[in-house]
């Protein structure tokens, strides 16, 4: 090599070692919008005379918020937060990945992620384009009545999601 070609290529690991060593800004989902959205998921399930447990996560599937409605069985807060936190790791609704699941063979391995449940009911939350959290409802008849019950939530948080 010549001096020239390397200097060239240390001139390159350096720009990009910097470009790669800068500060992340992400949003998240706020205590307010959390609460918010779990209150009108359990209201929303709770005028169709169904008790379930909703639970929001942040944009890396924390617990925020979880409320359970009065005589939702104890098994609906750990179906909840499991489908929350698939919803926001994977950035996509849990019933499409239940979906992919029996569509795509390879995406059947997804199961044995712990923390990971693939039945309807987890939702992610958006601002604007961006994941900044997600929703899990359990404890309604079907994972699609969770699903409607989690997106009712969000839609009532919608104006704290800007």
């Amino acid at each position: 090599m010549t001096l020239r070609t390397t200097l060239a290529a240390a001139a390159l690991l350096i720009g990009t070692g910097a470009a790669q060593a800068q500060v992340l800004q992400e949003r998240n989902i706020s205590l307010a919008a959390a609460q918010a959205i779990a209150l009108g998921a359990v209201e929303a399930c709770a005028a169709r005379n169904m008790n379930v447990t909703a639970t929001v996560v942040d944009r890396a599937g924390i617990v925020r918020a979880s409320l359970r409605a009065d005589r939702a069985g104890p098994h609906t807060v750990e179906s909840s937060v499991r489908k929350a936190f698939t919803s926001a790791s994977m950035r996509s609704p849990t019933s499409a990945l239940q979906q992919a699941t029996i569509d795509n063979p390879g995406a059947r391995n997804l199961v044995d992620l712990p923390g990971v449940l693939l039945l309807g009911g987890g939702v992610p939350v958006r601002a604007g384009d961006e994941v900044i959290g997600a929703v899990g409802v359990g404890g309604a008849p079907s994972g699609q009545i969770d699903e409607e019950c989690a997106n009712a939530g969000i839609q009532r948080a919608q104006d704290r999601l800007r």
